[in-house]
């Protein structure tokens, strides 16, 4: 994980945003106190992205809705709870 300044990050933004590219982790700091955390986009994320580009799901930022044609195999979630809970 890279801890920079503000400052220092303005002037190389541009390289720090290829580090995070290449999964690192950038800490931003404002007079010594960490403020900000950039991180690379997670795999959930881009799988979500895909899914919308593909127009089989539709999302506005929130919870991912309106998926498409996706089965899912074996019991309900709310069963397994349930289940688990006994």
């Amino acid at each position: 994980m890279i801890s920079v300044g503000i400052k220092e990050l303005k002037t190389n933004l541009s390289s720090y945003v290829d580090k995070v590219l290449h999964g690192e982790e950038v800490v931003i700091t404002e007079h010594g106190k960490e403020v900000a955390l950039v991180i690379p986009i997670s795999k959930e994320r881009k799988a979500i992205k895909s899914l919308v580009d593909s127009g089989k799901a539709k999302w506005s930022g929130g919870k991912p809705g309106g998926l498409e044609n996706v089965r899912i195999k074996g019991k309900s979630l709310s069963k397994t709870v349930l289940e688990e809970r006994r």
